[in-house]
């Protein structure tokens, strides 16, 4: 998100989405896709992304007219699950 909102293009959008699986969108309308990089003990940058996609099952860009949607789908325990389903 932090990478998002120094780079990216207004307008920028987080979205989370609690179903079977924990999904997190950021968008923003630039076109760049982002990379996964590691960084180096001096770099100022490149953590972001590593933070992002290293909990998850999956993750992913895809574009769209607006520009591109980052996501990563994290599983969620059993409990959790129970209870997000019991509330809503």
């Amino acid at each position: 998100m932090t990478t998002t909102i120094r780079y990216g293009r207004s307008p920028i959008q987080l979205r989370m989405i609690l179903q079977s699986a924990l999904t997190r969108e950021v968008s923003d309308a630039s076109s760049t896709a982002p990379h996964l990089r590691r960084a180096r003990v001096f770099d100022e940058g490149g953590r972001g992304l590593p933070l992002l996609v290293q909990p998850t099952e999956h993750w992913g860009t895809r574009h769209n007219r607006e520009g591109k949607v980052v996501w990563a789908e994290q599983a969620i325990p059993a409990a959790v699950a129970e209870l997000s389903s019991a509330l809503a």
